[in-house]
C-alpha cells in the first residue's frame, strides 16, 4: 500500500507546522483558537505516537526576534527547532526543504495559519515537486471563509486534498486491538472532550 495514490501511510508522512506562532494564530477566523490549538496538539501527539517526523517553520517578529510557537507543538512532540524563513512559502527556504527531503518521505501533511498563505503556498510548491499533500483542516486557520475556500480550491486543483485529525488517527491507527491503535483513538477522545 506504500504506492497508494489516495491513502496516507505513516511511514511515508512528514508534517509541516507553519506559522503556528503568537501573533499569527490569533488571526484565525475560520477555526476558533481553542479548537485550532486542540487540533495542533492532537496532530503533534499522533506524530509522536506514529513516529512521523515534523518540521516547524515560522517568521521572525517585526523586531527581528525569533518567533514563539504555540506550546501545543512541543507538548505533543517535544522541543523542535523553528526554521525561520523570509517568504510565505516554506518550500522556498533551503533549510526547510533540506529538512523535509532528508526524511525521504513524500506525503506532506500541513498544519498552519493562515491557510491562504503559510499553508497554501508550500502545498502548491510541494504538489509541483511530486509530494502527496494533505491539509489538516482542524489544525489550520484561515483569515476569512471566502479566502480560505479559494485557497482550498486552488490547492485541490493542484492535487492537494484535505484531511482531519480524526480521519488521520483512524486511518493510521491500524487494528483497534493493538495498543498503538487504542492510543491513537485516545488522542481523539482527549481532543473531543477538551
Amino acid at each position: 500500500m506504500h504506492d497508494s495514490k489516495s491513502r496516507i501511510i505513516a511511514q511515508d508522512a512528514i508534517i509541516l507546522f507553519a506559522d503556528l506562532q503568537t501573533g499569527i494564530v490569533e488571526l484565525s477566523q475560520t477555526n476558533p483558537l481553542d479548537r485550532l490549538k486542540r487540533g495542533v496538539l492532537a496532530l503533534a501527539k499522533l506524530a509522536r505516537l506514529l513516529s512521523i517526523p515534523a518540521v516547524v517553520s515560522g517568521v521572525r517578529g517585526e523586531d527581528g526576534n525569533p518567533s514563539k510557537m504555540i506550546p501545543q507543538i512541543a507538548d505533543g512532540l517535544g522541543d523542535l527547532p523553528t526554521h525561520h524563513r523570509t517568504t510565505c512559502d516554506s518550500f522556498m527556504n533551503e533549510e526547510i526543504v533540506s529538512a523535509i527531503q532528508s526524511t525521504a518521505r513524500k506525503t506532506l501533511l500541513i498544519s498552519g495559519v493562515a491557510t491562504e498563505l503559510a499553508v497554501q503556498l508550500p502545498a502548491l510548491t510541494a504538489s509541483d515537486q511530486g509530494y502527496k499533500v494533505f491539509v489538516v483542516l482542524d489544525a489550520c486557520g484561515g483569515i476569512s471563509e471566502r479566502t480560505e475556500q479559494a485557497a482550498l480550491q486552488r490547492m485541490a486543483s493542484a492535487g492537494a486534498t484535505t484531511v482531519s485529525v480524526m480521519t488521520l488517527a483512524g486511518e493510521l491507527a491500524g487494528d483497534f486491538r493493538e495498543a498503538k491503535a487504542q492510543q491513537a483513538i485516545g488522542i481523539l477522545y482527549e481532543m473531543a472532550k477538551a
